[in-house]
């Protein structure tokens, strides 16, 4: 009987090497594709989508200048002498004179009349120092002629009245009188003042500025001075 022509030589050993390309070639197709994937994820995570991981558990982020409140056109960050680092509008002059407690820094509009008052208060909150700036019977602003309120404000940590008054030389006058607690615990006082007659934004932007850069010396509010 005619037998059977004998297959190749070594046939089980080249399927075994088949096969285990086979298998290498899907793990690393495998990999790749995971790696594209974390790829793509970690892109999209960090892409602005407000989704990102944060800061790895029991790790506080803290402020950094590119984040904080930055110097709007306009104006400059100044390192007050008094011991605050504030925003003012450019070519304001600065002058300091005594007030009833502290010493009041005083920055100047050159051309308009417009101006910006920071002190430290000493009552015990901001509502209290405002409403006795205000009602004092010896110094209250209230007695001042043509004295109007136009607003009142306040929050846990501030308080703020805008009002009106008649200068007897520079005539009718607008002012905003905030008073906060900083981020040194500490009270203090910004009043913007100006003429009465153009828009209250006028009056009201600077101290907005003011406020929202105010940080008292070696204290941490998160505002790059420059």
């Amino acid at each position: 009987m005619a037998t059977a022509p004998a297959g190749p030589p070594h046939a089980p050993h080249r399927v075994r090497r088949v096969l285990a390309a086979l298998a290498v070639a899907v793990l690393v197709g495998v990999s790749v594709g995971v790696g594209v994937w974390w790829l793509i994820r970690d892109t999209s995570l960090g892409s602005g989508s407000g989704r990102g991981a944060g800061p790895a558990p029991g790790v506080t982020a803290t402020p950094s200048p590119s984040t904080s409140v930055s110097t709007a056109s306009g104006y400059r960050r100044v390192q007050d002498p008094a011991g605050y680092t504030v925003d003012v509008p450019r070519g304001w002059t600065r002058t300091e004179k005594q007030g009833e407690s502290a010493p009041v820094v005083v920055y100047d509009a050159p051309a308009d009349g417009r101006r910006l008052q920071v002190f430290r208060v000493a009552e015990d909150t901001p509502a209290q120092s405002l409403g006795l700036a205000e009602n004092d019977p010896g110094y209250g602003f209230s007695r001042r002629p043509g004295y109007q309120v136009i607003d009142r404000a306040s929050g846990t940590t501030w308080a703020e009245l805008a009002y009106r008054y008649d200068d007897t030389e520079l005539g009718a006058r607008q002012v905003v009188d905030h008073r906060f607690r900083a981020a040194d615990g500490r009270l203090y006082a910004i009043r913007a003042t100006g003429p009465a007659t153009p828009a209250p934004a006028l009056v009201r932007e600077p101290l907005t500025r003011a406020l929202a850069s105010f940080c008292p010396a070696d204290t941490e509010c998160g505002v790059g001075a420059e």
